[in-house]
């Protein structure tokens, strides 16, 4: 309920009506089947709005989950490489790393050695830069190839925005985590049950 004397209306066309005692305000919103909600609690007096309580609800809610869906996270992805990779498989991979980098994401770019490879590091430090060459349209050098244990990398940086679109997986590739769903908002103080009687004059 509110609590306070006076609140400034606003009725459901958007029409201010001016400063009036709450069980007024109250009386009206109740004659028109609508709900008195309080829209700025902080102003004084709190501003309240002439509404239908489940449309402003459901209204909210699909512009938070618009806005979530329109912030979407740039994700970071993994294109693994061997010293030996064969040109095809190179190919394939540069065309993977492009389609991650034109959908706005980072890449990881790993080159793996075995057993006596890791003595021509080189051989992986060539390779990166080979690579970072045929993306070059789409991505720059966020991390230059280093080399840690037996694995060198370098990353990239995507020069696209994010596009906004429903996660498309891909063969190897980890599930993603579940967006998270637009929280409901708090029931506004002034929200009152239409069947609600109307307080009396003089209350």
């Amino acid at each position: 309920m509110i609590r306070v004397p006076q609140v400034r209306v606003v009725d459901e066309d958007a029409q201010q009506l001016g400063v009036m005692p709450t069980h007024q305000a109250l009386a009206m919103a109740q004659e028109r089947g609508l709900d008195l909600v309080e829209v700025a609690p902080m102003a004084a007096p709190p501003v309240v709005r002439f509404l239908d309580y489940g449309q402003y609800k459901y209204e909210l809610t699909k512009k938070e989950k618009e806005a979530k869906r329109k912030q979407r996270a740039v994700e970071f992805k993994e294109v693994r490489l061997t010293p030996k990779i064969g040109t095809g498989d190179f190919d394939t991979k540069v065309h993977r790393a492009i389609e991650f980098l034109e959908d706005g994401d980072r890449i990881k770019v790993t080159v793996r050695f075995r057993g006596r490879e890791l003595t021509h590091p080189e051989i992986g430090r060539n390779l990166l830069a080979k690579f970072g060459e045929a993306v070059k349209d789409h991505g720059t050098i966020d991390r230059t190839p280093a080399l840690e244990g037996k694995s060198m990398f370098m990353t990239l940086l995507s020069v696209h925005k994010p596009r906004v679109h429903e996660h498309r997986k891909t063969e190897g590739e980890a599930d993603q985590a579940p967006l998270a769903t637009a929280p409901t908002p708090p029931q506004p103080a002034g929200h009152v049950p239409a069947e609600a009687e109307a307080p009396q004059a003089g209350e």
